[in-house]
């Protein structure tokens, strides 16, 4: 199938009906979306592994060599998904080498995916106490604290960041996202205000405009597929697309359109986005469902 027949290609997702009759349960759609094949595993990133795997036995590596050597493999594995072994790598890194900041950012994130939230605050905490100016241990430590219902430190922690990386429309989702558990209303005056200093050109700010109802979601789903020039930046977008819709959908109470969205972005295979970590994650506090 070609990639434009793949932009425009829908899948339904079906639940059983509850009621008890004598047919056959009825089938009825749930969603009807935008999708492409999986994100497949990129081969480079594999043989780099094989080559970092071979350097590491040589015996004549420093220990300062051989922190970097595990903290660039534990980044390789995490872009594939290999949660464990990247946790495994970037924990030996960390004690051969304890002033890398950048490990103790995706400790914290994996610390934040495993529930465990004091671990993963004190990740952060010790990222930031190397280097004051890693801004992406703000952004970690806010989506931490914001799944660890701390909601107004998320808020505080994705202020931080997004005053000091203008333009990002991501950060000013998440800073939607905890603000609107403290006060709705002036987490959509903040929303809009942030807005403002975004691209409108930037595909991230359709999803702005979705939650801010500038656009419907036929319309957004719809223009997924403008300006993209490969099947692998499109799923990125629909990794990004499918989570933030299940978290409208799940602000609203519509927790069944929710799920499916959660697992639609698992779906992608898009494993070094957050947007593909947190889907489970979400995934996991909503049904239990370990999403394998």
């Amino acid at each position: 199938m070609t990639f434009k027949h793949v932009a425009f290609a829908a899948v339904a997702f079906f639940s059983l009906s509850a009621c008890q009759t004598t047919t056959p349960a009825k089938l009825t759609p749930v969603l009807n979306v935008p999708f492409s094949a999986p994100l497949a595993s990129d081969f480079r990133s594999e043989i780099a592994i094989a080559r970092h795997t071979e350097l590491l036995k040589r015996a004549d590596l420093t220990t300062e060599q051989q922190a970097m050597l595990y903290y660039d493999r534990g980044m390789l594995f995490d872009s594939l998904g290999m949660s464990t072994l990247a946790h495994y790598d970037f924990n030996r890194a960390v004690k051969m080498k304890p002033d890398l900041a950048e490990v103790y950012n995706f400790l914290g994130i994996h610390h934040t995916l495993m529930q465990q939230y004091e671990k993963a605050y004190e990740s952060f905490d010790s990222a930031l106490e190397l280097n004051e100016q890693h801004q992406y241990a703000y952004l970690n430590r806010g989506i931490a604290l914001y799944y660890g219902e701390r909601h107004y430190l998320a808020t505080q922690d994705f202020k931080t960041f997004v005053a000091n990386s203008a333009q990002q429309p991501f950060p000013i989702l998440w800073q939607y996202l905890a603000q609107s558990n403290l006060d709705k209303t002036q987490a959509l005056i903040d929303l809009k205000a942030n807005a403002q200093g975004v691209d409108e050109t930037v595909w991230g700010y359709q999803i702005i405009a979705l939650f801010l109802g500038e656009i419907a979601e036929d319309e957004f789903l719809a223009g997924i597929v403008e300006g993209v020039q490969s099947e692998r930046e499109y799923t990125r977008r629909l990794c990004e697309a499918y989570f933030y819709l299940a978290k409208i959908y799940q602000a609203k109470g519509e927790l069944n359109h929710a799920v499916e969205y959660f697992r639609l972005a698992l779906a992608t295979n898009v494993h070094e986005y957050i947007e593909y970590k947190y889907a489970r994650l979400e995934l996991e506090l909503m049904t239990g469902d370990n999403a394998s």
